[in-house]
Order: structure tokens, then sequence, then C-alpha cells
């Protein structure tokens, strides 16, 4: 199957499809991959999009060159502000808040929304808004030179991308809030230690480990998957009587995919599955 491609406009932020893969690169290595208000927005576009087609079975999200995976936001790109009445203030009460919401916040969500398995391959330093993006994927790889840095405190500002929900949940709160107060660089093989990186890997076969990762996963069934994702998720803010009640919902609403009934089948029949990802 040939390689569906897609650029940015900027070509700041580079997709292709290929085997089920959808290879989502940020392509601004001479910034440390810092991302634009349009790069986060077509990030949020193909991540949505990705749910919706049957093509995609996993998403793969990397960085360009050796100087970062996502060095957070690009402080000089902003979004086009709309027009102000006369007399109205620079910033009115509420305009930090909803750019936070509509920006960063909507970005990591479409991550964790997305239906299917994201893997992020941290190539480099993820700082910030960069570290959490990483952190909502479901799986992390990390190369042995990749750091990850909770830079807030060192600019005097509080946490935003959805780091304190995510860290909290990920490492529980003492630790979380040490990577918070402290803002010290925290190099990938502590990062493992710790559970927020599932495996380190020499730089040079970061990308072959992560389309292995990638392989087994658009092999296998996507519904099944999409299911044990948002799962696991909701588990970890839901009570016993909702997490119990998700889980007989997603089983019944899986057991009626055509997968189900090919993964039932190969095991009666000794084989191994087919899996078509519907």
């Amino acid at each position: 199957m040939a390689a569906d491609t897609a650029a940015s406009p900027s070509d700041d932020v580079l997709r292709r499809i290929e085997g089920g893969i959808a290879w989502i690169t940020l392509n601004r290595p001479e910034a440390g991959n810092a991302l634009t208000a349009d790069m986060r927005e077509q990030l949020v576009a193909w991540l949505e999009e990705s749910s919706a087609d049957l093509a995609v079975r996993v998403v793969v999200l990397t960085g360009a060159g050796e100087k970062g995976f996502c060095t957070g936001a690009d402080l000089r790109s902003q979004a086009a502000a709309p027009p102000r009445p006369e007399g109205a203030p620079d910033r009115a009460v509420g305009d930090a808040a909803r750019l936070i919401r509509t920006g960063w916040q909507r970005l990591v969500g479409a991550v964790l929304d997305c239906e299917k398995p994201v893997i992020a391959a941290v190539n480099a330093t993820a700082a910030g808004g960069g570290m959490h993006l990483a952190l909502a994927c479901d799986l992390v790889l990390a190369a042995e030179e990749a750091r990850f840095i909770e830079v807030f405190v060192r600019r005097g500002i509080a946490p935003d991308a959805g780091g304190a929900y995510l860290l909290a949940r990920l490492i529980g709160p003492q630790r979380a809030k040490e990577l918070f107060f402290f803002g010290d660089d925290l190099p990938a093989v502590d990062a493992e230690r710790l559970g927020l990186v599932n495996r380190v890997v020499p730089r040079r076969q970061l990308l072959d480990v992560a389309g292995e990762w990638a392989a087994r996963l658009a092999s296998g069934p996507t519904k099944a998957l999409g299911a044990a994702k948002y799962l696991t998720n909701r588990a970890l803010e839901s009570d016993r009587a909702t997490a119990l009640w998700d889980e007989a919902v997603a089983q019944e609403l899986v057991t009626g995919t055509e997968d189900c009934s090919e993964g039932l089948a190969a095991f009666a029949e000794r084989r191994p599955p087919v899996f078509r990802g519907w």
C-alpha cells in the first residue's frame, strides 16, 4: 500500500500514513520543535481525523532532529485575537484562561480522546507543554539522550497543558510536586524508573522500536484496543460502579465487531487471528 503523506501549510508538521500507522513528526528542529498555534491546530485536526479513519490503526508522534521532541509553545506565535471595541483593554478577564483551554488543553485532550493508540517516540528534550504532550500518549518510548523538564517554575508560571492532571495520575501527587517545584531536568532513565516512560532505547533505534510497537498495534483488534484505552483512562477518575458499568457496555459493543468474531474463530481453529480493525 502506498504511503499517504501530508504536511501543514508551512511544513512544520508532517504526516505519513502507511501500513495502518500514522507517523506525525514535529518538524521545527532548529526551534526544538516548539509548537506554533498553527502547528497545534494541525495536530488536533490530524488526531481527530485518526479516530474516524479506518486506514489509521495507531498513531506515532515524534520530533525531527536531535535538539527537542517538543520544547513547549513558541511564545512568539499567538493566534490572532478578534477586533476589540474602542477603549477595551488588551487583555480582558477570561482571555488567558480561554487561550489555555482552547490551545494546549485541547491538544492534550485530542491525544487522550483519540480512539486509536498513540505512541510518543521522544527523540530529545520534552519540556513544559511538550513534556505533557508526550505523557498524554498511551505509550512512551524515549531515546537515551531525552530529558523531561517541568520548566514552568523556572519561568514563574503555573503548570498548564494538563500537567497536574497527568502527572498526579501517573506517579502520584508527591512525585508530581517534586518535579513541578524544582523544575530539574529528568533524564530518560529516571523517567522510566518513575513510570513516565515505558522503555528507553538508543536514539538510533528509537523509530525502529516505535515502528515495531506500532506495527503490532496496527495488526491488532482496533476497536478492542480503543475500548481498553477508554476504560483505562476513565478508571482513574470513576467510582467502582461507574467503572464496572463502562466495562460492561464496552464489552457488549466490542463483542459485536468483526474482529471479535475473528478472534474467537481463530482461537477455536487454533490459528493466528487476522484482525481488520472493525
